[in-house]
């Protein structure tokens, strides 16, 4: 069931990081500024991230299965849009209706492992899950790439459409919801259920936490800057740093992609535990922060594939961020902990993408490289996230 559920996740995967592949030939038909490009790459985590305060309400009121098969047709009919889009306006519609129907994705999976799985195993399953999901970027980098050559980068959306519905039908025919153990059943069976606005309510009740805030702002910025470079900045940076083609480009991208597989799985594994791991956490954000700096300080071929690849390596430690939610908050919200912290990762995603498009216009209006000062910007927020986590109140122990 969990490999069923892992499909959707891998086309979110794919659906999020169309851009850095699509941006050139959609540059070209729609004559797109790197602003227009930023909105268009950030619409769909505008909707996945604005969308997971509901999932979350979905899950706990009406289980993984309903909420995921309810929204993710919508993710297929967004393809559908986008790939028939006439205007820039109706494409970012279709991205909008592919976040919202995506929205569900990981965070299904990541409830249904906190529930059904050994809590001891939470951060090395959820690492395998992040790793195997992973292999939806794998389709955005050099098999899309190569596809859009030969075709368009309508027939993307049209494929990616069709293995969405694949996945649609293996969850619906693979997927329930299993039985809770007894303890936990006979609590649920005398508890009143919860209505909408209670559910609403009880989100709210989070963001009054003191060691929310830590916890969403460091969110906002670890894998939005993995996304930002893989999803938007490295295809057009590729080619028009250094004059790749665009399959050439899609290579780096899938070596980026297989990169970033192994590493969920690898850090799950070595998760030191919750003594040492906010410690992990800080460490390699500012790790990342130093990377992204220097490869915007140079504008070497060398670093500009290598840099990626080692980037999407050391991002499997944002695994260790889940497992650091999941022993944060009493276990009676953990699914609403995992859709606010999921909300946070995706709503920085598409700020950070918005964001840097809006500082690569801004940089070429003033005769200056785009690729640095988006790779700075990214650099700095990498930074202020860390801060942030080290300098707002942590969780108690008790948690």
């Amino acid at each position: 069931m969990l490999f069923a559920l892992t499909t959707a996740f891998a086309l979110s995967q794919a659906y999020r990081t169309v851009a850095a592949i699509m941006a050139a030939p959609l540059q070209a038909d729609f004559h797109l500024s790197a602003q227009a490009l930023g909105l268009f790459a950030g619409a769909f985590h505008f909707a996945f991230g604005a969308m997971q305060l509901f999932m979350g309400i979905g899950i706990d009121l009406h289980g993984v299965r309903r909420t995921v098969l309810t929204a993710f047709p919508l993710a297929i009919a967004g393809s559908a849009v986008s790939a028939l889009a006439t205007s820039y306006g109706v494409l970012v519609a279709g991205q909008v209706l592919i976040g919202i129907g995506c929205a569900p994705a990981f965070l299904v999976c990541t409830v249904f492992i906190a529930r059904h799985l050994p809590s001891d195993r939470f951060a090395a399953i959820s690492g395998l899950t992040l790793g195997l999901g992973g292999i939806g970027m794998l389709l955005t980098g050099t098999p899309l790439a190569w596809l859009i050559q030969a075709t368009s980068w309508r027939m993307g959306f049209w494929v990616l459409g069709g293995l969405a519905t694949l996945a649609w039908l293996l969850i619906w025919s693979l997927v329930y919801e299993p039985a809770r153990p007894a303890a936990v059943a006979k609590a649920c069976a005398t508890q009143k259920k919860e209505t909408f606005l209670e559910a609403i309510t009880k989100f709210g009740a989070l963001f009054m936490l003191p060691h929310t805030l830590g916890i969403v702002l460091l969110g906002s910025v670890g894998y939005a800057s993995f996304i930002s470079l893989r999803g938007l900045w490295l295809g057009p940076m590729l080619m028009q740093r250094h004059g790749f083609s665009l399959v050439q480009s899609g290579n780096v991208a899938l070596l980026m992609s297989l990169a970033s597989l192994f590493g969920p799985p690898l850090f799950g594994r070595l998760d030191p535990g919750p003594i040492h791991r906010r410690r992990w956490i800080v460490g390699f954000t500012l790790l990342l922060a130093g990377l992204f700096a220097v490869f915007a300080m140079t504008h070497s071929t060398v670093i500009d594939v290598a840099g990626p690849i080692l980037i999407g390596a050391l991002s499997g430690y944002l695994v260790l961020q889940y497992a650091d939610v999941r022993t944060a908050y009493p276990a009676a919200i953990t699914g609403r902990a995992m859709a606010v912290f999921t909300m946070a990762m995706f709503l920085g995603v598409a700020a950070m993408q918005w964001l840097t498009g809006i500082v690569a216009s801004v940089a070429i209006a003033h005769g200056t490289d785009p690729f640095t000062a988006v790779l700075a910007s990214i650099a700095a927020l990498l930074t202020a996230g860390a801060l942030a986590f080290t300098l707002l109140p942590g969780p108690s122990r008790a948690n």
